[in-house]
């Protein structure tokens, strides 16, 4: 394990790097990939004071993102537990380039270097804490990977 202790942890440290991004941009959402984004972006949404939502992914059989909240005409920052091959956070930044987002920033813990490479296609700008050369397991970047599963992430979103 290097990196983080829990995933609320990672979410604190992002919070710097993020506000520094979310400065430039015109009314931003903050989107959490559920399930494990959402603790990393708690504590990003609280320190920025930005608006969280969420927006899930359909892993099963062929993997697409199954909702996006109306994002016509903003800048959107998604947040996520991290990085591994890219395509979770490639296929949730295509399908918000498609709904109409403006500018879109992916903010993440950890984000390989190679896989860096192909989100640019559809990110404006990425800001991860850790960018190693290769990729690993996420859980490998955390103490305790303290995972949460669909229904208590979506729980916390309404809670909000």
């Amino acid at each position: 394990m290097t990196g983080f202790a829990k995933l609320a942890d990672a979410g604190a440290r992002l919070a710097p790097a993020v506000s520094d991004v979310a400065s430039g941009l015109r009314d931003p959402l903050l989107l959490a990939i559920i399930p494990n984004g959402v603790p990393v972006a708690e504590p990003v949404a609280a320190a920025l004071r930005l608006p969280l939502a969420g927006v899930c992914l359909e892993r099963e059989g062929e993997p697409h993102v199954t909702a996006v909240p109306d994002i016509t005409g903003r800048d959107v920052i998604v947040v996520d537990d991290g990085v591994e091959t890219g395509t979770a956070a490639w296929l949730v930044g295509t399908a918000l380039r498609s709904a109409g987002a403006v500018r879109i920033v992916l903010a993440v813990p950890v984000c390989p270097r190679q896989a860096e490479a192909g989100l640019h296609s559809v990110y404006d700008e990425i800001v991860a804490i850790h960018r190693p050369l290769a990729r690993r397991d996420l859980r490998w970047h955390y103490a305790d990977f303290d995972t949460i599963d669909e229904a208590e992430a979506r729980r916390r979103l309404d809670d909000r």
